[in-house]
């Protein structure tokens, strides 16, 4: 990128970028005298408020996404940069086979709902790939192996990402219920369910920092499944036209890589103490700032706009994926 473009593109993001930090700084200053709450939760929803009133204008679009993507994602990186291998194997044989047999339920689930609301095939496989791996980023490599149109794919993004927030706010007063805050338990809850890596994060806040850590180790264990159901979707597609289509790609992201990266560096002790403790303050600033960017970036709107037999498939997925986490959770972990 060269020197105008780079001027060009912090102009583009300057202004929903400061709306973002100054939302996240005002969280974190009220939830100083209100610790219950916490200043995670409160850059959330004072991010909601904004971004529906006086913040919904185009000139923070660029920045409110920016902050939402790329900041989280870098805030993911140095995190890693804090995690030992030994935080990673609290997972374990169970850990990762309640993701597998979760994803499956999850996957299951949403094409036999929407096959029975009459929604069409390439509807029912964004929205399985989207509620079982990680939401928008799945919707978007899923979508062009098996020749979704845009309309499908936007509907499925904003129903997957509206369910999402309301489960992100949900599943921790659910695991309170259910496991009384148990820390591996409560992180699989999260981790095991939630779509996007933001959710993630911003519910696990909303409990604890061990939990949000803990639960990011689920999601990004999720995340590397992405492949994997991508290439089973294309070739479900393939069967199901009775055709040949092109070879599937599907990328995993680059911050689970950077994540893997880091924490190696970290677990062999290239990474001093010193440098891990700088990377967990600006990790935890990029946070929070991410977390009211995803909070401008959700519209009360958008539900009612996309009406109520979508809304009611995102739901009735939403509804098996908690009821199938708290049976496997107890069953296995």
């Amino acid at each position: 990128m060269n020197l105008s473009k780079l001027k060009s593109k912090i102009k583009d993001i300057f202004p929903g970028v400061l709306m973002c930090i100054a939302i996240a700084y005002t969280g974190k200053f009220i939830g100083m005298y209100m610790p219950a709450i916490g200043g995670a939760s409160l850059a959330i929803f004072l991010g909601m408020i904004v971004g529906n009133t006086f913040g919904n204008k185009k000139m923070y679009a660029k920045g409110s996404k920016f902050s939402e993507s790329d900041l989280l994602a870098y805030s993911i990186v140095l995190l890693g940069g804090t995690l030992n291998f030994n935080t990673i194997l609290k997972l374990g044989i169970s850990g990762v086979g309640f993701i597998v047999i979760q994803m499956a339920i999850t996957i299951i689930a949403a094409i036999l709902i929407g096959k029975k609301l009459g929604f069409s095939e390439n509807f029912r496989l964004l929205m399985a790939s989207g509620n079982a791996v990680c939401g928008s980023s799945a919707i978007a490599s899923t979508a062009p192996v098996i020749g979704a149109d845009d309309k499908d794919k936007g509907i499925a993004i904003t129903i997957v990402n509206v369910v999402g927030t309301i489960l992100m706010l949900l599943l921790p007063a659910i695991a309170n219920l259910a496991f009384s805050l148990d820390t591996l338990k409560t992180s699989a809850m999260i981790g095991g369910v939630l779509q996007s890596v933001g959710q993630v994060i911003a519910s696990g806040s909303l409990v604890n920092e061990d939990v949000k850590d803990l639960a990011t180790i689920f999601k990004i264990v999720r995340i590397i499944f992405l492949i994997v159901v991508v290439l089973i979707f294309a070739n479900m597609k393939k069967k199901s036209q009775g055709e040949t289509q092109g070879s599937a790609k599907a990328k995993i992201p680059w911050y689970v890589m950077g994540f893997f990266i880091a924490c190696t560096l970290f677990s062999v002790g290239v990474i001093p103490q010193t440098l891990s403790k700088l990377f967990k303050i600006v990790s935890s600033n990029f946070e929070i700032i991410a977390l009211a960017g995803i909070g401008m970036r959700v519209k009360f709107k958008d539900l009612v706009t996309q009406g109520p037999k979508a809304s009611m498939y995102g739901i009735l997925i939403a509804i098996v994926q908690i009821i199938s986490a708290l049976l496997l959770i107890n069953l296995i972990i």
